[in-house]
C-alpha cells in the first residue's frame, strides 16, 4: 500500500500539471464545490480537467489513509512507519487546503508555486515509507565517506534549488492555468536563465560526485543512484532548453513536469540507503 500511495501521490503531480497546461485551473471557479450551482460539473473541457483532478485527489486520500491503517495493523508495529504514514495525512490535508486556496486566489503564483513544492514533499515522504516499509534499513540516510556525503548533501540541495527556481519560470511563463491568471512580473529570458545556471550546477556537482564515487569499489548502490540522477538530470535540462527555445510548448513542458518528477525520485533514492533487503538482491 505503500508503494500504491507513493504512485498516487506522483501521478496527481501530472494531473494538477495538465489542469494548468490546458487552462483548466479556473474551470472550477468556487471550492469545494465546482461553482455556485454545482458541486460536480462536468459540462465543459475545462471543467471536466480541473474535476477529475479533484476526484483524484479522493483516490490519494483513500491509499494515505489505507497506509495508516496498515502502519497501525502491522506486526511487530514500527512506530517510524507509523508516523511517516501520519506524515501522508498531513500532507494531503495541507494539499486540499493549499488547493482551494490556489482557487480562490485565482491562480496566485505563490499558491501554485506552494502546491507543487509539497506535492514533492509527500513524494519524498511516501518514498522513505515504502523505503522502509520492508525489511529494517541499516542506516536512515545513505552513509560511507565523510567527503561522498557531504557531496551527496550538496547535490541534493542543488536539486532541490533547481526545482524551486524551475517553478519561479513556470510562474512567470504562460501556462499559468488561466489566460487571466496574475503572474510573476519577472522577465522570462531573467528567471530562465537563473534556472538554467542552478541545473548547470547540479549537472556539475552531480559529476564531480560521481568522480568521488568511483573510490567506492564495493558499494554498487551509491554508483548507481548517481548514474540514475545523472541521467535524469541531463534529460531534464535538455528537455528544458527544447522547450525554451521552441516557445514553451505544452507537449514539451509536460515531459518536463514527469522529468522534474522522475529527478525528485532519483533524489530521494540517492538520499536514502537501501534497505537490506535491496541489499542483498
Amino acid at each position: 500500500m505503500a508503494g500504491t500511495a507513493l504512485g498516487s501521490l506522483s501521478v496527481i503531480i501530472f494531473s494538477g500539471a495538465m489542469v494548468r497546461l490546458t487552462g483548466s485551473g479556473l474551470g472550477c471557479a468556487d471550492w469545494p464545490r465546482c461553482n455556485e450551482a454545482k458541486f460536480v460539473d462536468v459540462s465543459t473541457g475545462h471543467t471536466l480537467i480541473e474535476q477529475a483532478n479533484r476526484l483524484f485527489t479522493g483516490f490519494v486520500s483513500l491509499s494515505v489513509i489505507a497506509a495508516v491503517l496498515l502502519a497501525h495493523f502491522r506486526r511487530p508495529l514500527r512506530k517510524e512507519l507509523v508516523r511517516l504514514a501520519w506524515g501522508l495525512v498531513i500532507g494531503v490535508l495541507a494539499q486540499i487546503i493549499i488547493g482551494g486556496i490556489v482557487v480562490l486566489t485565482g491562480l496566485n503564483p505563490y499558491a501554485n508555486m506552494a502546491h507543487f513544492l509539497v506535492s514533492l514533499v509527500l513524494v519524498a515522504n511516501a518514498f522513505v515509507l515504502y523505503r522502509r516499509s520492508g525489511d529494517q534499513p541499516a542506516t536512515y540516510f545513505r552513509t560511507g565517506p565523510v567527503r561522498i556525503i557531504v557531496a551527496i548533501r550538496l547535490v541534493v540541495v542543488s536539486c532541490a534549488l533547481a526545482l524551486v527556481t524551475g517553478t519561479v519560470v513556470t510562474a512567470t511563463g504562460p501556462h499559468a492555468g488561466d489566460e487571466d491568471a496574475v503572474r510573476f512580473g519577472f522577465a522570462l529570458t531573467s528567471v530562465a536563465r537563473v534556472h538554467s545556471v542552478s541545473v548547470i550546477i547540479t549537472i556539475a556537482l552531480i559529476i564531480f560526485l560521481a568522480i568521488r564515487a568511483k573510490q567506492l569499489n564495493g558499494d554498487s548502490s551509491t554508483r548507481d543512484a548517481i548514474q540514475a540522477l545523472l541521467i535524469t538530470a541531463v534529460f531534464q535540462g535538455a528537455i528544458g532548453y527544447l522547450q525554451y527555445f521552441n516557445g514553451v510548448p505544452v507537449a514539451l513542458v509536460a515531459v518536463h513536469i514527469v522529468g522534474a518528477t522522475a529527478l525528485w525520485f532519483a533524489v530521494c533514492n540517492l538520499a536514502l540507503s537501501p534497505s537490506r533487503e535491496l541489499q542483498n538482491l
